[in-house]
């Protein structure tokens, strides 16, 4: 294995994880709610009363928040390896895996495992290794 020093970003990486981890103990913390993305969306599509409003305004920053960065800084370059039909199928599995998982990554991951949730733990571990099974077929098969 081989690292790529000229993308190799320890402190942004760092940073980042901080964020997203301080951003989820506050959501917690002053709503009461957890901050899986999964969750927050099928409340929207099935909504309770009263339930709304948080869950759009959460998402809509998830969208706004991008736009906003660009205003300042240079978005980074994305590059897509996958042609449209493999990512409807990859979009496809990771939606049916969150049902039958009762979360997705950033639920279990972030959320469930500061909870020390057996389940998060479970789910997140289970997460990644499909994902590095995923990737040495992939790549190396």
């Amino acid at each position: 294995m081989t690292v790529d020093w000229n993308t190799f970003t320890p402190a942004a990486s760092l940073a980042g994880g901080l964020l997203i981890g301080l951003a989820a103990a506050i959501f917690v913390v002053f709503n009461g709610r957890i901050a899986g993305i999964s969750g927050i969306i099928g409340g929207l599509i099935r909504p309770h009363r009263g339930d709304w409003g948080w869950r759009a305004a959460f998402i809509a920053g998830l969208i706004i928040s991008p736009i906003i960065y660009a205003i300042f800084f240079q978005l980074p370059s994305v590059q897509i390896e996958a042609d449209t039909p493999t990512l409807l199928i990859a979009g496809l599995i990771v939606g049916i895996g969150t049902r039958f998982g009762s979360g997705c990554t950033s639920g279990h991951g972030v959320c469930g495992i500061s909870r020390l949730s057996f389940r998060s733990a479970i789910a997140t571990l289970t997460f990644m290794l499909a994902g590095f099974i995923t990737v040495f077929l992939v790549r190396h098969l």
